[in-house]
C-alpha cells in the first residue's frame, strides 16, 4: 500500500509580506525543508501544489509532481482539492503536508505514515500538548470529500465531519509550529518558538 503525499505550497502569505517559502531558516529555505521532510520510502507519489515558479522548479529537482493553483485566493481548500485530484484514487491514503513547518522532521513523517498504514481506515492527526496540527493522513475513501472542499479551511472540515474516524498521533510540539509572520520566524530563530500550531491542511 502507498500513501499519496500532497505538499501545500500555494498560499499568498499576506501576513508574512513576501514569499515565505523562499525565506531562509538555518541556511535552508522553508520550501526545501518541507521537501526534505518527505521520507525516501513510504510515500508516493508526491505532488506539490503551488503558484510559484521557483517552488515548481525545485519540486522538479526532487522528482516531485507539480500542480499549479491558478486561484490561491480561493483558500487552502483549493490546493487540497487540486492535490487530491492529482494523486488519484489508487493509494491507501492521502497525506497533506504544509510547507511552512520548518521544524518538521522526516522521521516524524515516516512514523506517521507507518502508523496510518497499520490502520488505513482512520484519519490520522498529529497532536502535541492537546493541540492538533499537520501533516494529517486521510483514508482514500474520503477523497471525494476532499475534492469537494471550498473556502479557506482545508481537511479540518472533513475531520470535524468524521470524529469517529479520527486517531491522534503524538509528536514533539515544536514540529507542529508553523510560520505565518516574520515574527513567527524570528521566534524560531531566537529559540522562543513563538509560532502557533494550527490544523490548516
Amino acid at each position: 500500500m502507498q500513501i499519496g503525499c500532497v505538499i501545500l505550497a500555494a498560499g499568498n502569505a499576506r501576513r508574512f509580506g513576501q514569499n515565505k517559502l523562499l525565506t531562509l531558516y538555518e541556511g535552508r529555505t522553508l520550501i526545501r525543508r518541507a521537501f526534505d521532510a518527505v521520507p525516501a520510502e513510504g510515500l508516493g507519489p508526491v505532488t506539490v501544489v503551488t503558484q510559484y515558479d521557483a517552488v515548481a522548479a525545485l519540486a522538479g529537482d526532487y522528482g516531485f509532481g507539480v500542480v499549479r493553483n491558478p486561484a490561491p485566493e480561493r483558500g487552502i481548500s483549493s490546493s487540497v482539492a487540486l492535490g487530491a485530484a492529482a494523486i488519484g484514487g489508487d493509494c491507501a491514503g492521502l497525506l497533506f503536508l504544509a510547507a511552512d513547518q520548518p521544524l518538521l522532521r522526516r522521521e516524524t513523517v515516516a512514523a506517521l505514515a507507518g502508523r496510518f498504514l497499520a490502520d488505513p481506515t482512520r484519519i490520522l492527526v498529529p497532536t502535541a500538548e492537546g493541540r492538533r496540527g499537520s501533516p494529517c493522513v486521510f483514508p482514500i475513501s474520503l477523497r471525494g470529500e476532499l475534492l469537494a472542499l471550498t473556502g479557506d479551511r482545508g481537511g479540518s472540515q472533513v475531520i470535524r465531519k468524521h470524529p469517529e474516524l479520527v486517531a491522534e498521533f503524538p509528536v514533539p510540539a515544536r514540529e507542529l509550529l508553523d510560520v505565518d509572520t516574520l515574527e513567527d520566524l524570528a521566534g524560531l530563530q531566537n529559540g522562543s518558538c513563538g509560532a502557533d500550531a494550527q490544523s490548516r491542511h
